[in-house]
Parts: structure tokens; sequence; C-alpha cells
């Protein structure tokens, strides 16, 4: 495939320490889907808010995406800002905010990642109103669903659309909806709409029965990997650090040495992007090496590790597998 002139620029320029280390891992990753190998990507921070989906949904629709893990921050964060972008508020002089700033920002319904303010009422409650229904509706009829699922009922239902404030093809939760690609969202509940649930719960309107669990994502994770491992295998891109990443490559000793399914292959390519370095103790910052000690990488896997700011590095590591 040809080239286009981000790929070209790129690898002309970015030659050695990171952004070499940004090239080979773009490059492993085109090589591992070129032998039909499968790719989960997982999503720490804040990523949906960083407008990640303007790459992401477009690697989902061109199939080199197959699974991911998100934590249910980012599950939400990407419909926040489809329906709700106009009215975000960006503020490019955080580090200067004083603790009254901040309560200023709170008391006007303000929610602040880093730069950038995630409107409460038109975020938050926008998709409340909707998604209260659907999970109402389905404990009504006795029926349960994973979080991302309650999720993609309500964006192919069309109940957002009138509210679409950015380009459909930048979501990538519609992206992954309409392909209706598996998602893992482990420790669903942190987020706001898993805070919303408990509340409901907790007030005795919705019973907790009604939320598939984290052990079942685990036990679904099993199931799709052991489909879907044959051949090259499936690789493990991980942007950022956290229990979407924790979560998920934690399948493969699960099944090897808890289930003693010796036949699960290891982790087949492995890249993290994050600016966790190498500390004491730190699981994010750990080099690659480390996942061998625990049943998750193979000695022969491909390895990569870019300390960077995944805001910046991973749009152009999609780039260039995209061909841009």
């Amino acid at each position: 495939m040809e080239k286009g002139p981000v790929s070209k620029f790129i690898t002309h320029h970015y030659r050695h320490f990171n952004a070499a280390a940004l090239i080979d891992a773009a490059k492993g990753y085109e090589s591992h889907l070129l032998d039909n190998g499968k790719m989960m990507i997982t999503l720490a921070g804040a990523m949906s808010t960083a407008e990640l989906g303007i790459s992401l949904a477009e690697m989902i629709r061109q199939d080199k995406v197959h699974i991911i893990s998100c934590t249910g921050a980012n599950l939400e964060e990407d419909i926040m800002n489809l329906v709700a972008h106009s009215h975000y508020k960006r503020v490019p002089n955080y580090r200067d905010l004083s603790p009254q700033e901040e309560w200023d920002l709170l008391e006007n319904h303000y929610n602040r990642v880093t730069d950038t303010c995630i409107p409460e009422e038109e975020a938050f409650r926008r998709i409340q109103k909707h998604i209260f229904d659907i999970w109402k509706d389905a404990e009504a009829k006795g029926e349960r669903f994973f979080p991302h699922e309650f999720m993609y009922k309500m964006l192919l239902s069309g109940v957002l659309a009138e509210y679409y404030e950015v380009d459909p093809a930048h979501s990538w939760m519609l992206a992954a909806a309409q392909k209706n690609i598996p998602i893992i969202v482990p420790g669903w509940e942190d987020s706001t709409m898993g805070n919303i649930f408990a509340s409901y719960c907790i007030k005795g309107e919705l019973k907790t029965s009604t939320m598939k669990s984290g052990i079942e994502y685990m036990i679904m994770l099993s199931e799709w990997y052991r489909a879907h491992s044959g051949g090259k295998g499936v690789g493990f891109f991980q942007i950022g650090g956290g229990i979407a990443g924790d979560f998920p490559i934690c399948v493969v000793p699960m099944m090897y040495q808890d289930l003693e399914w010796t036949d699960v292959p290891f982790w087949s390519y492995f890249c993290q992007v994050s600016d966790s370095t190498t500390s004491y103790g730190s699981y994010s910052g750990a080099v690659p090496n480390e996942k061998i000690t625990w049943g998750k990488l193979d000695i022969h896997t491909p390895k990569f590790i870019v300390e960077s700011d995944a805001t910046i590095v991973v749009p152009l590591i999609f780039a260039y597998i995209l061909g841009w």
C-alpha cells in the first residue's frame, strides 16, 4: 500500500529514541495484521475526550482492530463528545487555576480533564435519560447485558442522533457498535454511568443483576481468545496503563496456569504507549520483559514500548497503519 504524507514524514524524520520506537511499533502492528493476526487495543486515561476516535474509528472500520478493552470513562466519554461537543469548555491555563476557580467550574457543572471540561447537563444527563430507559426495559424483560452492549443498543437505536455535534464518523463507539466488535470494560462501576447505575440500585429502581459483571467479562474474553488465537495469534496494543490493560492481558496466564489449558498461545505482539516510566513496583511503567515472568508474553513475542504522550503518539501510529 502506498503511504500518505503523514506516514512518509514520520518514516523520514523519526529515526531515533522514542521516535524510532514509534515507527518500529507501527511496522510491527502492520506486519501482524498482514500475517492475518488479530489485535486488541486497550484504552486507559482519557483518550476518548482527547478525541482519539478521529483515527480509531477508521481503524475499526478497516478491520485493523478486533477487540477493545477500555475503562468505563472511555466507553462513555466518546459518546459524550459525540452529543455535547459544542458545550465543552477548554481551559488552556489549567495549570494556573486556583482551588476557588476549580470550585467555580464545579458550581457551573463542568468536570475538568486536564484542559478540557465536560458539561454535566449536556453530556452526562443527556445520556442518562436514554440509557436508563434501556436498562429498565431489559430488566422488565428479565434480560442481562454487559455495559458496552447497553451502550451499543442506545447508539444503534438512533435516539441520540438528533444531538450529534461532531461528525459521527469520528466516534469510535459508533464504529464499534456498527461492527459489533467485542469490548471489555473492567471496573465499569467507577465510571459516571456506573455510578449512576449504582445509585438506581441503591434507590431500589434497578437490580444489580441486570448488569453483567467483571467476572463474566473475563469469561467472555477467554472464549473470544480461544476462538481467535489460532494462526498468527492475538496482539496487544496498550494505550496507557491501568485496569484497561491489566485486566485483559491476564486472560492468557489465567487459562494456561489456572485452567491448565496448556495449548493456549501467548499474546503474539505487544506494544505499550505510555508516559509512565519504569519505577519501583509500577506495573504501568514495567518493561515488557517483566510480563514474561507472569506468563503473558513469550520470549519471542515482538515487544515495543514508546515512553511518550499517547495523545501525540497513537494517532501517528494509526496514521501509519491506515496509510495516511
